[in-house]
């Protein structure tokens, strides 16, 4: 009974601790390093918008916001506009996704894309922390260092890279928190691959 009651707390624990935080709430500290061998902090961006992008370039859910140019041009949008946007890879060794430092650079100039940095979590500790389930998962945090919006980076569940959608999450809510209004739509159901930890 006291071994059942255990493995109960046990699993309860786990999974609390990968459940997704809910917006409003303080997001998950982490440090982690880049594609190009930088360690970056979530602390090192106190004061500005951040942008986490869960990714994984093999996932045609993936591929579609890249193909149709939709994530580079939101990257581009906001890091103009001082917005640190952190493409994360929780892909373990050997799964779909994972790849070299040089393979992901590669990639990244190939689609053009602009985030502020790439951050490999291979072992998956920043992808737990914050929930993250799919390929894309987006998240949005406020320079007090809050969550404001997590999930799906628009409405539109789709593969295809012509499909368009009517609202992008994403963007209403940095476009609202910047201008100094409540986000309406703090949290979605995000879609895609799922991430691949180990």
């Amino acid at each position: 009974m006291l071994a059942a009651a255990l493995f109960v707390a046990a699993c309860t624990a786990a999974n609390t601790a990968t459940a997704t935080p809910p917006a409003g709430t303080p997001a998950p500290p982490f440090t982690a390093v880049d594609s190009n061998g930088k360690k970056h902090s979530l602390s090192d961006f106190k004061g500005k918008f951040v942008v986490l992008e869960w990714v994984n370039f093999d996932c045609p859910f993936v591929v579609r916001h890249y193909k149709s140019g939709n994530m580079q041009a939101l990257q581009r949008k906001y890091t103009a506009k001082g917005v640190v946007w952190l493409s994360i890879n929780s892909s373990a060794v050997g799964k779909q996704g994972h790849f070299s430092p040089a393979e992901i650079n590669a990639k990244i100039k190939e689609r053009n894309a602009a985030p502020t940095a790439y951050l490999i979590d291979t072992d998956g500790t920043i992808g737990k922390a914050y929930g993250a389930k799919t390929t894309p998962h987006m998240y949005v945090i406020d320079p007090e260092g809050n969550l404001i919006y997590q999930g799906a980076i628009d409405d539109s569940v789709s593969t295809d890279p012509n499909e368009k959608a009517k609202v992008n999450y994403v963007e209403a809510a940095l476009d609202a928190a910047m201008a100094g209004k409540p986000v309406a739509v703090a949290t979605t159901k995000p879609y895609g691959c799922s991430v691949k930890y180990q």
